[in-house]
């Protein structure tokens, strides 16, 4: 008779890939591509943030609602079907609002200078 404990063992076993396998400077470009992909929206709302020509109103409208979305604490907790993310969506819809009417191509001009100094290509 096996025990358990044998049995089940086979169950957890993977195969790792070797990194032979995998070309680094194809995972790399990926990588700094999908990097800046990210970053550049978040510098140009950054750039917005900072910029002396936005209005005071844009700007704590901005931090506020970018504040909203990282709080762990929501007003409409998510586990609650559909309406648990609708605040989330309202947050998010005004930073997108905001930061479209706001940026400039100097703004975002400064944001992809950052980019081709954080993420190289």
């Amino acid at each position: 008779m096996t025990n358990k404990k044998d049995s089940t063992r086979n169950i957890y076993e993977a195969e790792v890939i070797d990194s032979s396998v995998i070309d680094e400077g194809v995972l790399r470009k990926v990588l700094i591509r999908a990097g800046r992909t990210l970053a550049q929206p978040a510098l140009e709302a950054f750039e917005i943030l900072i910029a002396p020509s936005t209005p005071n109103q844009v700007k704590v409208s901005m931090f506020a609602a970018l504040t909203y979305l990282i709080m762990p604490v929501d007003l409409v907790p998510d586990f609650i079907p559909v309406a648990g993310f609708s605040d989330d969506l309202v947050a998010l819809t005004a930073v997108i609002s905001l930061w479209s009417n706001h940026v400039t191509p100097e703004i975002r001009n400064k944001a992809l200078r950052k980019l081709d100094k954080w993420f190289p290509l």
